[in-house]
């Protein structure tokens, strides 16, 4: 789909993140910034080719995207939580399977990620035709990270509107591969590459992109390690357990404490509130974010798109907005949150009335808390699930480091690490570490799973079996109309 953005892409923004803070009543594909370069300056100094790339990260930070929804949309598709307020502008149709190709979440993500994708295109072209105003050292890190994202983006889009690799080796129709920055209204028309074509393109970028990214960086922009971190996540999406060993090897130690060697010091924090303060930011103080995504007072996800408005409690009016609450009979019915639990993880909980909150977002209007995207502990889970057949001695230590930060006396009934019970009881622990952070989702769907029945005061959704009707989301039906060799789901 074509972005049309201020006369037809003539413009570049470096007042992004003001330009993707926007409402859930405003289409931000069709707002134009207080503040805009025509293209032909864009790059026309090294200071304006930095605010280029940062403006991709920006793209991708969009409420409407990785600013809060697409985390929220991943996680009420699958049962860890009720709808409490039945508003369709805050997700009702998604957590009840009930969109289409015209709902405002399917459009609205479509668009986002699509214009986030651009921006990385364009970055690309861009610094490669500019290359003279920087170092090549520079100059191939701003294109490496430009090609991070849009792989993280081609990666997302996967997640919600294409079949799961595990359905056919990839061979189901996946999304349109657009790779070339869009400055004009031609070639509205592509078709869908495969879903193996687009994980294809994904590692490309990304194996193209780790060698050249920054050794170190703040967890807020991609460094090597976070390319290889989130390698880990997508060859696990694929069921390539014996590369998600080779990627995770580089940046965790063979025995624990799990560390990375060199780049940046990844390791887990010693406790998990640390990561959930409202601003983990992956500094030299704060080491388990691979990446994050910055908020603040004037750069926030826009109304009604952040984490906590739609998780946390609102005591005085001041906190969230209390859209939906803990699922019971999800993985909050596990014995680590139940009463008198001395699991940490229970402390990122907050009763409300009769229900349960999820309070790891906790900060008030306008909602500042840093969006985790990637997290070392999930790297440890990704290798532990790798192992558990050809190193079940590492996958249990993995495992056992992953809970034993949050409760350090916890030992596993021998049984959970027999070898038939072992991967089950690392996706338990899965779904107790990254509870709210955007992976149900595309967990139930690489293990070839249907979305559980929910059901609660204010509204049900059906069981959704294995790829059947509903499983994955329609084209956005704005691409369906701009783009004739589009295949609809």
């Amino acid at each position: 789909m074509k972005i049309k953005i201020n006369n037809k892409l003539k413009y570049l923004f470096l007042a992004a993140p003001f330009f993707f803070a926007t409402s859930c009543k405003k289409d931000f594909l069709n707002t134009a910034p207080d503040t805009a370069l025509p293209i032909e300056d864009a790059f026309a100094n090294p200071d304006r080719i930095l605010s280029q790339v940062n403006g991709v990260y920006a793209g991708i930070k969009n409420g409407q995207y990785y600013g809060g929804r697409f985390l929220i949309y991943n996680d009420i598709r699958g049962e860890e939580f009720i709808v409490n307020k039945p508003n369709g502008v805050t997700g009702l149709d998604t957590w009840r399977f009930n969109v289409t190709s015209g709902t405002n979440e399917v459009v609205n993500l479509w668009g986002a990620v699509y214009a986030a994708i651009n921006r990385a295109n364009l970055v690309i072209e861009g610094v490669t035709a500019n290359s003279s105003l920087l170092t090549p050292t520079l100059t191939k890190q701003y294109i490496a990270e430009a090609k991070f994202c849009r792989a993280f983006c081609y990666y997302s889009l996967l997640q919600l509107y294409a079949k799961p690799y595990i359905t056919d080796n990839g061979a189901s129709l996946g999304v349109p591969l657009r790779l070339k920055g869009e400055k004009d209204l031609t070639g509205n028309d592509l078709k869908r590459s495969t879903v193996a074509e687009v994980y294809t393109q994904i590692l490309k970028d990304l194996n193209e992109a780790e060698p050249d990214l920054a050794l170190t960086l703040a967890a807020t922009r991609a460094s090597r390690n976070t390319a290889i971190a989130f390698k880990t996540r997508v060859y696990l999406s694929m069921g390539n357990l014996s590369s998600v060993v080779t990627e995770a090897n580089k940046i965790v130690s063979a025995t624990a404490p799990f560390v990375a060697a060199t780049g940046s010091p990844l390791k887990l924090e010693a406790n998990i509130t640390t990561v959930f303060g409202g601003a983990y930011t992956g500094n030299a103080t704060a080491t388990e974010a691979a990446l994050s995504f910055p908020m603040a007072d004037l750069d926030a996800p826009g109304t009604q798109n952040q984490l906590a408005y739609y998780y946390n409690v609102s005591p005085n009016q001041a906190g969230g907005n209390e859209e939906f609450f803990l699922n019971p009979t999800g993985i909050f019915g596990n014995a680590a949150f139940a009463a008198g639990s001395t699991d940490a993880r229970k402390s990122l909980t907050t009763v409300s009335g009769a229900n349960t909150y999820l309070s790891k977002f906790k900060r008030p209007s306008p909602y500042t808390d840093y969006v985790p995207a990637i997290r070392y502990a999930e790297v440890l889970l990704n290798l532990a699930e790798a192992t558990v057949v050809t190193d079940p001695a590492r996958s249990i230590a993995l495992l056992t480091a992953v809970r034993q930060r949050s409760n350090p006396t916890y030992v596993f009934p021998a049984a959970d690490l027999l070898p038939a019970n072992l991967k089950n009881t690392i996706l338990t622990e899965r779904r107790i570490e990254l509870l709210g952070e955007g992976l149900r989702s595309p967990d139930i769907m690489r293990l070839g799973l249907g979305f559980p029945a929910k059901s609660g005061s204010q509204g049900t959704a059906p069981a959704i079996p294995f790829n059947t009707a509903g499983y994955v989301w329609p084209i956005s039906a704005n691409e369906v109309q701009n783009n004739k060799l589009i295949v609809q789901n």
